[in-house]
C-alpha cells in the first residue's frame, strides 16, 4: 500500500459544501478492507459504504482525526470474476468503542474518504454506483444515489 503524501491536494464532501451522511445514499454492503496501523496489518469489514465515506466494523478503530491509507476488495468483479482492489486514504470522523457497541450499532469507525482530485473523486463515485448496482439491483441502487 502507498502512503499518502502531505502535498497532495485533497478535496472531501465537507468541503465541497455537503453533509456526507444526510446528501448520499447509504447501501449496506459488506467489504473487506486492508489496513496498516502501528506497523501491524488489519483486515477488518465495512458496515456500509455510500459515494463520501464508509463504515468499518472494528473493535480496535484509529483515533478520530486519523489519515490512513486503505484497500477494498470486491470478491468479484464483472470483469473476468476477479477481484477488484481500490486504494483509498480517509480519515476517522467518528467512532464507536466496542463498549457502547450495540447489535445495531457495532464497534467500528466513521470513515471520510480524500480525495487527491476531481478524477479519484469520480473513480471513487463509479466504482460506488457499480458495488450499489451489482450487489442491490439497478432499482434501489438509483433511489439509493438519486439522494
Amino acid at each position: 500500500m502507498a502512503e499518502a503524501k502531505d502535498d497532495d491536494v485533497r478535496t472531501t464532501a465537507l468541503e465541497e459544501g455537503r453533509d456526507e451522511r444526510r446528501d448520499e445514499g447509504r447501501a449496506a454492503i459488506t467489504l473487506k478492507v486492508d489496513y496498516k496501523r502501528l506497523n501491524t496489518f488489519f483486515a477488518d469489514y465495512t458496515k456500509n459504504i455510500s459515494k463520501g465515506g464508509t463504515f468499518i466494523r472494528t473493535t480496535k478503530p484509529l483515533e478520530i482525526g486519523t489519515e490512513f491509507v486503505f484497500v477494498f476488495t470486491v470478491p468479484e468483479s464483472t470483469h473476468d470474476n476477479l477481484p477488484v482492489r481500490l486504494e483509498l486514504t480517509g480519515e476517522v470522523k467518528w467512532v464507536v468503542p466496542e463498549s457502547d457497541a450495540t447489535a445495531e450499532n457495532p464497534a467500528g469507525m466513521g470513515i471520510q474518504f480524500l480525495f487527491k482530485d476531481a478524477t479519484e473523486r469520480d473513480r471513487v463515485h463509479l466504482f460506488v454506483t457499480d458495488l450499489m448496482r451489482s450487489s442491490l439491483g439497478e432499482h434501489l441502487a438509483a433511489k439509493l444515489m438519486s439522494r
